[in-house]
């Protein structure tokens, strides 16, 4: 095996090779294994995920001098691979004038009705077009800096195609008082998810301890918190709201999909996605914790055919924000805001309602 770069800086992070060509070739010992994986043993400082989509999406590596796009491919002796990854971009925010849903906001706090879509603060791959891009523009260097230079103002998020209520800090001591409430669970938040099949029984409480998953950076699983020290406490309550579909149910009295009410007392990473999984009722359209299709959900009436249709088109997991309160950090006030789901999730549970 040879490989040639220009020197690794200590500075550079996981994802960032700072744009410079490495080449690798195939030894015997290495022949048949796949390209990406091959290739993470060369470039520990780079994730599968990461080289993958440098290969399939950036376009950015070269087999004798052509570009390969093809990362499952099975590597043969001798082949020679160039990685000629893009230049890193500069990772400081700037302001962009991008539309935003404001429900309040005064000199202290914003709180805004997010897209679903929007990624909440840049990161990689995401640099730009993000939430923190449209509040500097909106609110100018107000933001409270205790999230650092990326992520300023910002208390707590969403995941990028969950919509709902957030509330953002405008200088720091708003952004100590929000803070210190949602780490004592003093926050109301509560969200409306359209599930697969409906919970047993209708109300209750999921404590289940959330980490990382060891081969997937980017999945939350139910762990032993004794066992993981990087488990996290996590408690979801819900509530079964509607039933759809109890006539197309392969067992008597269940249903095909259900919207269900949950209130978080902690809020962990994807702790809704993983905990209504963890149940056994993931939700709809979630590509990463779910399934495709509906149990029981098959074409040949109009009701079926449209709700298949909708499913179809609707590209994010069921999950939206729909209420927030808490003590605004400088007035006392108590403060509740409440929003209607999207039209996407306004559709996708018209249809489920036909059935």
């Amino acid at each position: 095996m040879t490989k040639s770069s220009a020197d690794n800086k200590s500075t550079e992070t996981d994802d960032d090779i700072g744009g410079d060509p490495v080449t690798v070739t195939v030894s015997d010992v290495e022949a048949k294994m796949r390209l990406d994986k091959w290739l993470v043993l060369h470039l520990p400082e780079l994730s599968r995920a990461r080289i993958k989509s440098l290969i399939e999406k950036d376009g950015a590596l070269q087999k004798d001098g052509e570009t390969f796009t093809n990362a499952s491919w099975k590597i043969r002796e001798g082949e020679t691979y160039t990685l000629i990854p893009p230049p890193v971009e500069d990772a400081t925010p700037q302001p962009q004038d991008i539309p935003l849903t404001v429900l309040y906001e005064d000199e202290h706090l914003i709180v805004i009705d997010k897209a679903a879509g929007m990624v909440v603060h840049p990161a990689a791959g995401n640099w730009s077009g993000t939430l923190v891009n449209a509040l500097l523009y909106h609110c100018g260097d107000t933001l409270s800096g205790i999230g650092g230079v990326a992520r300023p103002g910002i208390v707590h998020r969403l995941d990028k195609d969950t919509s709902g209520v957030m509330v953002v800090a405008k200088h720091d001591k708003a952004h100590h008082g929000l803070r210190d409430q949602f780490s004592v669970h003093d926050i109301e938040r509560v969200y409306h998810a359209i599930v697969h099949g409906a919970p047993r029984p209708g109300i209750g409480t999921i404590e289940a301890a959330l980490a990382r998953a060891g081969a997937d950076r980017k999945k939350m699983s139910i762990v032993d918190a004794e066992a993981h020290s990087s488990a996290r406490h996590a408690i979801t309550h819900y509530k079964m709201l509607e039933k759809f579909g109890t006539g197309l149910a392969r067992l008597e009295g269940d249903s095909i999909a259900s919207l269900v009410e949950c209130r978080l007392e902690t809020g962990r990473t994807h702790q809704i996605r993983a905990h209504m999984a963890h149940l056994g009722h993931p939700l709809l359209g979630d590509p990463v914790y779910g399934r495709t299709g509906v149990a029981g959900l098959k074409p040949g009436t109009p009701a079926s055919d449209s709700a298949i249709a909708t499913l179809a088109a609707f590209h994010r997991q069921a999950l939206h924000a729909r209420q927030l309160g808490f003590i605004h950090p400088i007035t006392g006030e108590e403060m509740s805001f409440e929003t209607d789901p999207p039209e996407d999730f306004a559709r996708l549970l018209a249809s489920f309602r036909r059935l």
